[in-house]
């Protein structure tokens, strides 16, 4: 009796030593897909059809180029936000100005990326989640997280209005 108890101890420590020497990047969110089907979240729909004041203003067909009807998102962003798309950060100095008005620092992405590698490293999950490659990502973040029903009562208190918040559920 006394080996069986034994060995299933040394299988567990031997468990949990395998799954403690896990080294890599540090993930906290796990959205890899386990089939080789379509990615649902890269389909985007065509940018509607319009006809132009003149079909002389046509440009030219480019067979296996951009086409009009395209989505462009990240073009479409930039626009929404005020810029020039393909302007780049140097070229579009008034965006520029805009979002840094309360200054901003040098190297900013390279500190930002070093405290997320050690923040997702102090928080990669118990053992077994990341044995069975849980998603730890809500536990993790949770500290930082904020109650948007909360927020929204309080400014409401305030006097803000938001008619188009959602309802609680």
């Amino acid at each position: 009796m006394r080996a069986g108890r034994g060995t299933l101890a040394v299988a567990g420590l031997a468990l949990l030593a395998l799954v403690a020497c896990g080294g890599g990047d540090p993930r906290l969110m796990n959205l890899t897909s386990s089939t080789d089907g379509p990615d649902e979240f890269a389909i985007l729909p065509p940018k509607p059809l319009t006809l132009p004041e003149s079909l002389v203003d046509l440009p030219e067909p480019t067979p296996g180029g951009a086409n009009l009807t395209d989505p462009t998102p990240i073009d479409d962003a930039v626009t929404a936000l005020g810029g020039r798309p393909g302007a780049g950060g140097g070229g579009d100095a008034g965006l520029m100005n805009h979002t840094s008005r309360y200054g901003r620092a040098a190297g900013i992405r390279d500190q930002l990326a070093a405290e997320d590698l050690e923040f997702r490293s102090r928080n990669r999950g118990r053992p077994l989640e990341r044995l069975f490659n849980l998603n730890v990502y809500f536990r993790a973040y949770k500290k930082q997280s904020l109650d948007q029903y909360a927020e929204l009562a309080r400014w409401r208190r305030a006097g803000a209005r938001n008619p188009s918040a959602p309802p609680e559920q």
